[in-house]
Formats: C-alpha cells, structure tokens, sequence
C-alpha cells in the first residue's frame, strides 16, 4: 500500500469545540459544492456493476478490465499530483488510484477536499500497484453523498457498547465484522425455511393486534384503536391464531412473526423478538422432538458448514443426538428430591422449605417442581438436551399424558443452560382447555399478571375439533446467538430497544400525549330527569317509589384510577355539582 504523506486530521480524537468546527466546515464544503451546481444530493443513481470482494478474490479475470464501483470514502492520502483513497461497500474495502492527470484538475481539486464518510462513485480499470496491491485505477470520480457527520478515529472505532447500540448504523460503518453477525442471522431464518418448507409447512401471517393476548404467560403491550374505540394487545405469541389454521384444515403451518411483551430487559430478553411457530396434526410432542433437532442440526451446518461449535466456553456437538429426560428425572438427579415420592402440595413446600426454595401461596405442587427445576437443573444443561413431562399447573394449553394426568405432554430444549424451544402435544379437549383457562383466570385474580385470559373464540374454535396436533416455538434471537457465539441478544437484533437519549419520563409523557386522539371542548349538558328508572337487574332489590322520594344527584366522573396493590378496586372522582369533588372506591 502507498506511502500515507498526508495524514488527515480527523483520524485523531478531536475536542468538543474542534469537532464543531469541523462539522460546520463540512457543511461550508456542501454549500459551496451546491453553489458550484455540484450538489450530490441531487444524483438519484449510480451504474454500479462491481463489488469489491468481485476484483479481490477474482483478480485474474478482472485484470486491466474497466469496473464502476461505490463505497463510503474510508481513508485518503494525498500526495501531489496523485492519491490514494480506501472505499468501503457492502462487502468490504478496496484501494483505489486516482491521479490528476487522468481525472482532471478540477475533478481531482474537488477530490481532495472530500471528507472520510463521503460516498464516491470511481469508473476505472483494475490493476496492481508495484508493491502488489489489487486496486481500481480511476478514469472518473463523482462525489454521490457527502457526510456531515463525523465518523469515529479509525484506530479505536466505536467502542461504546451502548452507542453501538443506538446508533447501530456508524457500528456497520466502523466495525464491519458486525455485518457477518447480522448476515448469519438472515442465513438462519432461510435454513428454518429451507427445511420446513421441505416438510411440506405452508408459512402464514397472523395479526400482530389481538383482542385477548393469548398462547404465552407474559405480560403484554396495550394499544387503542381510535376508529373501533378498542383497546387491543401486541401479540405475546403466535400460538392460538395458528391453532385455527389447523382445525381449519391447513395440517402444517408455520410463522416467523415479531411478538411483543411487557417485561424486564437483560443479555436474553428484549421486548420485541421474533419467535417461529410450527403446528402439525396427526403427531405429537416427540414428533415435535425429532423436527426440532433436525432444524437446529441443519441451521447449524447451512450457516457454520459444521455441527461442532462453541458457546459460552463450551464445545457443543449438535450432530450427535440430544439427550432426553423428564423434568422429574432431572430434578431427581440434580437436587436428590424425587418428585413421583411427594404426594401432594402440602408435602411439596415442606420439601421446598427444607431446600431454601422460596414459594408463593398460590403456588401448587406442579409449581413447586418447576421452581426445582429453575433452581437446581438449568444451570447444568450444557449439551443439547430436552426436558420433558412438564406438570400441568404451568402448561394451560397441552395435553395430558394419559398415564400421568399431574404431567402433560411438553418439552423445552436447553443449551448450555439456556432455553431454545418450547412444544406441546397441543391440548385439543375444549371441556379440559376451559377449565384450564377458568383456573388461569383465578391465577390471575390471584395476582398473577401473565396468567393466560379466556379466549372465547378459541374455544369455539376447538369446538369445531381440532385434529391431535404437534406444536413447536423456537426463539429466532436466541438461536442466532447461538449460531454466532453472541453473548447478548442485542448483539444480534439491529436495533435494540433502548430508553431515548436525554429524555426523562416527563418527556416520554408529553410525546405520548401528542399522539392522543385531539378532544373537543365539552358543552354543558342538561340532563332529562322524567324518565328516570332503575337498572333492570335492580329491580327487584329497590323500591322506585321510595327512592324518587329520596335525595339524589346525578354526578359526573372526573376520573377513574386502579388502586394500588388491589386487582379489583377502582378509585372514582365524582362532581356532584357542591364544588368539592368526591372520592369513592368501587
């Protein structure tokens, strides 16, 4: 590469104020540029016929041959008559010669004033320089985008984590080896694709809107539909939707859909993922099994070109088989408790007191198993390996195995103490789905706010029948971690969700306000009180004729708030016309 004489200014970290001043000289250069009638923003296309990898790994036949190529400006030595400039484009960088006697004085004068982070659109031919280097001679040069922004000094890049984050477009810019994780991310959803559409799977789209948030214990989104009037949810699965689709027939469907839930944050968890939902009837949960391994066992070899892989500081073989226990068995072998010794609930929290295991009041023996499970087992799942036989209390909508009602029919699978994939034998009773749904309501009662709702349209829709059915949701941002060693699932969605910069929940406030549908002021209202009567389902409970006697107002609701703590108490402001609001709990 050529000798750098001309070392430029912003490739060295530079002051609040110098940084200023070189945004405003930018800016100076782009109003200079459109006063001349070079403006770039007004060129709306560019003939490129070549990539860099293209003359890179295939110089041979692009030898002397003349290319058009484009890319960000990613560094420039000049020196005199002649330079040398790097462009970047989408798959990577390649040097590039450009003399002034070939492109013109005034051509080359507008060249070396162009900033690192400019976008250039170089025809020439390819050649190599006397120290070897593969490079593009240019003929032509035309600036296409100019950059106002300053990119960080090339020798530490950006290296705030959060900001990359934030501003994932300047990490694609400065760290290319982050496109390769995000590339491999796409490879992985056309592998799953690839293999069920092989399987004869029919992909679908379900709404991203509901009115009962269904298929998942999760807290969801709320939203407002103005045109309705109603309040509906982000979904928080795609599970029921598809359900219909299989008691309508279809037998094999899929979905790659984003969901949405209402929750904490950390290296596995963002509030909007992508999820993959398969359902197929006629099979069941150890159908579900042997898909699930083949999926991961594929995906891993179309986006790795091997089974064998690591995570985590450990060296995972997905080729071989994943081994299979049930949640009891694992438990037993971790803690040394045997769950099929324990009668009842009773006895379950007095094992769990005994274990330091902490437990709520509505927690039921099955509950308890899994709270074992959570604490004793997970961790220690290294290899591919699937848990079975989950107990009923936590799996409202899968079937019962025949032999141990307590138990359904569901698996995870865990890796390296994670888990990637969740399946049922779909439970298709509608007597047994209801009173599963009527106990996830009193759960909810109870204080659980990711308890299941009742869906009536659902059950309706298992009334019809619903073939014995097999179903499966595999987390695509999970699985993508694993299959580019991502330790955070931030590092593998483009963009995260994040709080704003410099912005206080005042502010977060005030913005959703904005987006209130606008009210009209209120006229007063005259209120007819000749046809007064009582509520038909009150009255058999109250004497009209004593009550028309009685003193009564009619009031306005000012306001209407949950009380704190309390899953059924509302708290009224009223205006009864005094003066002085009133405040009662309903």
């Amino acid at each position: 590469m050529a000798q750098n004489t001309n070392e430029n200014a912003e490739n060295t970290p530079v002051s609040q104020e110098e940084l200023s001043e070189l945004l405003k000289v930018r800016r100076e250069k782009l109003e200079k540029l459109q006063s001349e009638g070079k403006d770039p923003f007004r060129i709306v296309k560019y003939p490129v016929d070549t990539h860099s990898n293209d003359i890179l790994n295939d110089y041979e036949n692009y030898e002397e041959k003349n290319v058009c190529i484009a890319g960000r400006l990613m560094s420039k030595r000049v020196m005199g008559k002649a330079s040398f400039c790097n462009i970047q484009d989408r798959n990577g960088r390649i040097q590039c010669y450009v003399s002034k006697n070939d492109i013109g004085d005034e051509s080359y004068a507008d060249f070396k004033k162009y900033d690192i982070g400019d976008i250039i659109g170089i025809k020439g031919f390819v050649f190599k320089t006397k120290t070897g280097e593969i490079s593009v001679h240019a003929k032509e040069l035309v600036l296409l985008s100019k950059s106002l922004q300053i990119l960080p000094e090339k020798f530490h890049g950006l290296k705030d984590q959060e900001l990359r984050y934030r501003q994932r477009y300047v990490d694609l810019i400065v760290n290319p080896e982050i496109k390769e994780v995000f590339i491999k991310r796409s490879a992985v959803i056309k592998a799953i694709r690839k293999v069920l559409d092989e399987k004869g799977f029919l992909e679908v789209e379900t709404p991203t809107l509901q009115t009962i948030p269904g298929g998942a214990s999760a807290r969801p989104f709320i939203t407002h539909h103005n045109a309705l009037d109603i309040d509906l949810y982000c979904r928080i699965a795609l599970e029921l939707p598809l359900k219909r689709l299989i008691v309508g027939g279809l037998e094999r469907v899929y979905e790659i859909g984003r969901v949405y839930r209402n929750e904490g944050m950390d290296i596995r968890h963002n509030p909007e993922f992508t999820l993959m939902e398969l359902y197929q009837a006629y099979t069941d949960y150890h159908g579900m099994m042997d898909i699930t391994e083949e999926l991961f066992r594929r995906v891993c070899e179309e986006v790795n070109g091997t089974t064998q892989i690591s995570y985590g500081g450990y060296d995972l073989d997905l080729g071989k088989p994943f081994a299979r226990k049930t949640m009891v068995e694992a438990v037993k072998e971790f803690s040394g408790v045997d769950f099929n010794e324990i009668k009842d609930t009773e006895e379950a929290r007095k094992v769990a007191k005994e274990k330091g295991i902490a437990y709520e009041e509505r927690h039921a023996k099955g509950d308890i198993l899994n709270l074992f499970f959570e604490e004793f087992v997970e961790g220690n799942l290294i290899q591919p390996t699937f848990i079975m036989d989950y107990p009923v209390e936590i799996s409202p909508l899968t079937k019962r195995k025949p032999e141990l009602p307590e138990y359904t029919e569901r698996f995870e699978l865990f890796i390296v103490g994670r888990e990637y994939g969740n399946a049922y034998s779909e439970l298709n009773d509608p007597i047994d789905q209801r009173a599963r749904f009527e106990h996830q309501a009193k759960m909810r009662e109870m204080g659980d706010d990711e308890a299941n709702l009742i869906d009536e349209d659902f059950m309706t829709a298992l009334e019809y029948g619903m073939p014995p059915t097999g179903g499966l949701g595999i987390g695509i941002d999970r699985m993508a971690m694993l299959m580019t060693g991502a330790v955070s699932i931030r590092d593998i969605i483009l963009f995260p969700t994040m709080r704003p910069l410099n912005e206080s929940k005042k502010d977060s406030e005030a913005a959703a306000k904005a987006y209130e549908t606008p009210k009209t002021e209120a006229k007063e209202e005259k209120i007819d009180f000749s046809n007064v009567k009582i509520e038909p389902i009150f009255e058999e409970m109250v004497d009209f004729d004593t009550f028309a006697k009685s003193d009564f107002r009619a009031v306005k609701v000012k306001e209407c708030v949950a009380v704190p703590k309390s899953k059924k108490l509302l708290q009224f402001t009223l205006d009864d016309g005094t003066g002085t609001d009133r405040t009662i709990l309903s």
